[in-house]
């Protein structure tokens, strides 16, 4: 759907763009059917609508999707939203950021956001890692480093360096 929220196109561009190579396919890689089947239920859902066909010289007719405006609302909602894990950041959040930056979008908010939402996590993290013993404490001890290591490249997105 965020594909469709910058403007009208059909399934094959969105697989392009999401394939291995594709721009957001670095991040996020979906298969062909996946996007068709995806379209639908967009379709299903009424936050995407047929706008039009477009005839192709690689294949079958295109249909031309664009996003409805409950279909923006919802886009809108789910790009400002931090994600609950850490583990979604280098998925979800980072998918999040490379549409907002495509569409000019704001960044910031949405980071500034997320570094309030992992904060306390990292407090909890630190209080059960000097509880935790064996594996358990091993595993409390990743956490809490991949947390923090998450932290540290907010602030390093959220606020650049300055260049020289």
């Amino acid at each position: 759907m965020g594909v469709v929220a910058e403007g009208p196109t059909h399934g094959f561009a969105v697989a392009r763009l999401l394939a291995a190579d594709g721009a957001l396919g670095r991040v996020w890689t979906v298969r062909r059917p996946l996007i068709y089947q995806a379209l639908q239920k967009l379709l299903q859902l009424g936050l995407v609508s047929n706008r039009s066909t477009q005839r192709s010289d690689r294949g079958p007719v295109r249909t031309i999707v664009a996003i409805s405006p409950a279909g923006r609302q919802a886009m809108q909602r789910w790009l400002a939203q931090p994600v609950d894990h850490v583990r979604d950041v280098r998925s979800l959040l980072l998918l999040k950021l490379a549409l907002l930056y495509r569409s000019g979008g704001d960044t910031r908010s949405l980071l500034i956001a997320q570094r309030r939402q992992l904060l306390p996590r990292i407090e909890s993290l630190g209080r059960l890692r000097d509880e935790a013993t064996g594996f358990d404490g091993v595993l409390a001890e990743w956490r809490l480093a991949s947390s923090r290591a998450t932290l540290e490249f907010l602030d390093a997105i959220v606020t650049p360096a300055p260049t020289a």
